[in-house]
């Protein structure tokens, strides 16, 4: 019963961040709200027993992602007013879009489908458990060549993230270390007599 309070309770938290993330005016607030959104899952995860999952939740993406994402959107101070002139215009065409995704929602993810009854809960495990031993035996075992293909995936896009926003700039020195690496001491040193 205190699990269903609490689970409903976060719920509630996460749906109401969710919504706040999407309606706010202030950038800086949604991405407070977005925050907040994730803390909520990460409790959600934890009602789960997921732990692992949760903590990895909460140190990588509020942790290292919106922090960085907060200084970048209050750094740069983004004139907001007339990104939004064209909000009313667009908005039947939202409400439509929105719409259509709660009924697919609704047919999908129902009591029909996720019911107890079909699916039971999940099996409670005692506390010699290590959910995080379990995912790594997983994660290292049976999926590990899609692991690897998802490593190489992200480096391959990381390098060309790096590629493209590289850019030379005039008037900025730059090292040559292949240069520096055949220079002989009678190039840069000069002895003088006096």
């Amino acid at each position: 019963m205190i699990e269903q309070l609490f689970f409903y309770g976060f719920s509630a938290i996460l749906i109401f961040a969710g919504v706040m993330v999407i309606t706010a005016r202030n950038s800086v607030h949604a991405a407070l709200f977005l925050v907040l959104a994730f803390c909520t899952s990460a409790a959600l995860w934890l009602l789960l027993e997921a732990e692992f999952l949760a903590m990895t939740l909460v140190l990588v993406y509020v942790g290292a992602v919106m922090v960085l994402f907060l200084f970048v959107v209050m750094m740069l101070d983004v004139n907001i007013a007339p990104l939004r002139e064209g909000f009313i215009r667009y908005l039947p065409v939202g409400i439509l879009v929105t719409t259509l995704i709660a009924v697919e929602l609704a047919m999908t993810v129902g009591a029909r489908r996720f019911g107890l009854d079909i699916m039971p809960a999940p099996v409670r495990q005692g506390p010699e458990y290590s959910n995080t031993e379990t995912l790594g035996l997983a994660l290292y075992t049976d999926y590990l060549y899609p692991f690897e293909i998802a490593a190489v995936i992200l480096l391959v896009a990381m390098v060309a993230a790096i590629v493209l926003t590289m850019r030379r700039r005039q008037g900025v020195k730059h090292q040559k270390p292949e240069q520096q690496v055949t220079v002989r001491r009678e190039d840069r040193v000069k002895l003088v007599k006096m």
